[in-house]
């Protein structure tokens, strides 16, 4: 199934078009990639995981720094907070579905796993991500690959849907967004952050149907709650790219 997404951003133009007729992905030129980050260690070893975000230079009650929204309105949606020590990327989407994105390279093959936590706050009300009238989520997560200046990246979004079975694939976007269902329904307890490990590089081949490993552009997030008119809250830490 189909459905088109509100996200993806960063230099695209804004839609003249309908919404959901005429949404742009985020377009990525090589000459804006950021440098490739560089590996923490000791000199000749590389760590099992590097850091994508920690937004640790991000100042508390603001939209973080190096991320870009597709709207100003954005910057209201996203904003850093800071709980038992641990920072995070605190969302808080009313009637809206605007994304946020950070770019990053790094090897996807010396690091194809994509790490995080987060945890769901509030599910956007009658949210079902199957469905173009309803496709809001608390939370979602996105590994983006250079594609196209005209239609935007390539993406492998991964959701925490309120109702939608884990594993269901869908796509978005003409189908250069591709979507996996990796979380559903409440988490055992309130409030408990939930590590996820995905092996974004075998993912990305396989829902693309590439065989050469491709070079990321960054990640992004999205929490929406447009299509619903309702609100949406979740919570997104510690971004990592990992050894498998």
């Amino acid at each position: 199934m189909t459905h088109a997404d509100p996200d993806l951003i960063v230099g695209a133009p804004e839609p003249s078009t309908p919404r959901r007729a005429a949404i742009r992905v985020l377009v990525v030129a090589a000459t804006l990639l950021l440098p490739s980050a560089a590996l923490p260690g000791r000199v000749g070893a590389q760590p099992d995981c590097i850091a994508i975000e920690d937004f640790a230079k991000s100042k508390i009650g603001q939209f973080p720094s190096d991320w870009k929204p597709r709207k100003d309105a954005g910057k209201d949606v996203y904003k850093v907070t800071e709980e038992s020590g641990l920072r995070f990327l605190r969302a808080v989407s009313r009637e809206l579905g605007i994304q946020a994105a950070k770019q990053f390279e790094w090897d996807l093959d010396a690091y194809p796993l994509l790490a995080w936590v987060w945890r769901p706050l509030e599910f956007p009300k009658g949210g079902d991500e199957r469905e173009s009238k309803t496709n809001d989520s608390a939370l979602a997560v996105y590994l983006l690959v250079p594609y196209s200046r005209i239609t935007g990246p390539r993406a492998v979004k991964y959701v925490w849907s309120e109702k939608v079975a884990v594993g269901t694939r869908l796509n978005s976007n003409f189908g250069l967004t591709q979507v996996r269902v990796l979380r559903s329904g409440a988490p055992e307890k309130n409030g408990e952050w939930v590590e996820e490990r995905v092996n974004a590089r075998d993912d990305f081949k396989k829902y693309f149907d590439v065989g050469e490993t491709p070079k990321p552009a960054g990640i992004a997030v999205l929490t929406d709650s447009d299509d619903t008119g309702s609100t949406a809250q979740g919570d997104y830490a510690n971004f990592r790219a990992c050894r498998a």
